[in-house]
């Protein structure tokens, strides 16, 4: 969203917390307001009605604007280009932990972590699976659906495809589809990581991607590459090869936007614990290892990441596009 609206138009987390995005403005403080400053005029934004304040690329703040948005507990947030990275964060909205320690308890519990990485399996498929598989079996399942999908629109769109392949050190010699992945990818994670932080839970606690500071964002971000940056990728490169970044994302933030994806994502992690919490307050009290660094019971695992990743990683390169 390039430009303000009214107040009134702006879209609406699912928890009812308003949010807006603001790209090459300043923002100060008026009254008990924040004022938004750009060529075209200014507005003002009554931050009693504001959850979380999203800032882009040419923006600049003033500490008074910081200190009101504060005090009326809004959000803050880093951002790139239409939520494409993420940077920084200030307080939340409620100053409360509580549901980054939900998060922290489930995380830690063996049996309630297990059933978090099931629902992060079935979430991925329109049809229920059976209850009884196993956590093999379900990476199966996904296994077969992630490779069905880029053969699905390798096929609609006449764009060859070899593989997921990539060398983070050497971004150029991967062909245009790896790319436009890697690129869409990136921007994908931003969108989640703020939603993520902004609603109140760790990006770091993953339950099926573990190590990282952003695990948690490659488990939540995987519910919506079938969707989004698959069929983004594979569009991209077949209308043409060249600049092939760029174009990607500027197609990924209008199918993330018509999808509307920054709200769901508060909706699914909601529904991701429903329910769990309850069960760990009514079982004993029992001692746990809070150091664990890894979850996969079957010791599966590549390079800290557990099977069915596909994430750059932290600094990989990403070309102006």
């Amino acid at each position: 969203m390039s430009q303000l609206r009214n107040l009134q138009e702006l879209p609406r987390f699912s928890d009812g917390l308003s949010y807006l995005y603001v790209e090459h403005a300043v923002i100060e403080q008026e009254a008990r307001a924040i004022a938004v400053f750009r060529e075209e005029g200014s507005v003002l934004v009554p931050v009693a009605n504001l959850g979380v304040l999203a800032l882009g690329p040419g923006t600049r703040i003033t500490h008074a604007a910081v200190r009101t948005l504060a005090s009326s507990g809004v959000t803050v947030l880093w951002v790139g280009e239409g939520y494409g990275r993420f940077y920084a964060q200030g307080l939340g909205e409620t100053r409360s932990a509580r549901r980054l320690m939900k998060q922290a308890r489930i995380w830690a519990h063996p049996r309630l972590h297990m059933e978090v990485v099931r629902r992060l399996y079935r979430y991925r498929f329109p049809e229920p699976l059976p209850d009884d598989l196993t956590l093999e079996q379900l990476r199966g399942y996904e296994g077969v659906r992630v490779r069905d999908t880029y053969a699905r629109f390798s096929k609609e769109t006449g764009v060859p495809w070899h593989g997921r392949n990539y060398d983070r050190g050497n971004w150029g010699a991967a062909d245009p589809v790896n790319r436009a992945l890697s690129a869409a990818s990136a921007f994908l994670y931003g969108v989640v990581h703020a939603a993520i932080v902004s609603s109140g839970y760790s990006p770091a606690l993953g339950f099926i991607h573990v190590g990282k500071q952003t695990s948690f964002v490659y488990d939540v971000a995987d519910l919506y590459k079938a969707d989004t940056t698959i069929p983004a990728a594979f569009y991209t490169v077949a209308e043409s090869e060249r600049g092939v970044e760029g174009r990607v994302r500027a197609r990924l933030k209008e199918t993330l936007r018509e999808q509307k994806v920054l709200q769901r994502v508060v909706s699914d992690v909601h529904r991701l614990f429903a329910g769990l919490s309850k069960e760990l307050d009514a079982e004993e009290e029992e001692e746990l290892d809070p150091l664990t660094a890894l979850w996969d019971p079957c010791g599966e695992v590549e390079g800290g990441v557990a099977y069915g990743g596909d994430h750059p990683g932290e600094g990989e390169p990403q070309p102006a596009g």
